[in-house]
């Protein structure tokens, strides 16, 4: 996992930089700071990159150890940079246009959920468990992807937890998951064979698997938001949130 978190850092590193003339070499070494002047700790400004909401600038474009201002991109910056990246790969749990067998539970709120009463909703699923550095980087760029779609009630948000209940809890007392969060989920991991995490799926209002990847990219979250526009469209009946 840290062999392929490294990957995905360097190439959003050459995304980030690949208009500069110069072969600027970034690493945790790097200086980044804000237009305040604070400077960010390798660890804050890694994972900042990773959600795709910010780019690194180099202050000095002639001088090849200058510091890097950490600049937030613009949702049609983003947008336009997430979308000329390859589509994220698909997973071999799930095959898209298939039937998503659907399941019935609680979540951790005692909640119930049953897709089968969800048919002609929109279900997007989130397999992961806490002590998943990936999943845990994803949760804000989730938690704005549920707040774009606030207030369609047709659109519903399930995160299948693998963690108990009372390990949730504190989690989320910290890092609050904007989800209907389903806890000791590994039965339901099991019952698709999700073995990789986080894993998410995308339940189109027939109950089809309309999308789905596991692992994490840059603009995974970009393709979860494209598909349930997407889908929104297809169907009249499902109006979308401006």
């Amino acid at each position: 996992m840290k062999k392929f978190l490294l990957l995905c850092f360097n190439f959003l590193l050459c995304s980030c930089l690949f208009a500069q003339k110069i072969d600027f070499k970034v690493n945790e070494n790097t200086v980044v700071k804000d237009s305040g002047g604070m400077v960010y700790p390798f660890l804050v400004w890694r994972n900042l990159l990773m959600q795709g909401q910010y780019d690194l600038r180099p202050i000095d474009i002639q001088n090849e150890k200058t510091d890097f201002l950490l600049v937030k991109l613009t949702e049609q910056e983003r947008d336009s940079r997430q979308s000329k990246m390859p589509k994220p790969q698909e997973t071999s749990y799930f095959k898209t246009g298939s039937n998503f067998p659907p399941f019935k539970t609680s979540d951790i709120n005692n909640n119930k959920i049953n897709l089968k009463e969800d048919k002609g909703k929109i279900t997007v699923i989130n397999f992961w468990f806490i002590n998943c550095p990936p999943c845990r980087m994803e949760i804000p760029a989730l938690n704005h992807l549920v707040e774009t779609f606030k207030g369609n009630k047709n659109i519903r948000f399930v995160g299948v937890a693998l963690d108990n209940k009372s390990s949730l809890e504190d989690f989320l007392k910290t890092f609050p998951f904007n989800y209907d969060i389903i806890d000791n989920g590994r039965f339901l991991a099991d019952k698709y064979g999700v073995r990789s995490f986080p894993t998410h799926v995308i339940i189109d209002q027939q109950g089809m698997v309309y999308f789905h990847t596991s692992g994490l990219a840059m603009n995974t979250v970009y393709w979860l938001q494209k598909s349930i526009n997407e889908l929104l469209k297809q169907s009249p009946a499902v109006t979308s949130t401006p």
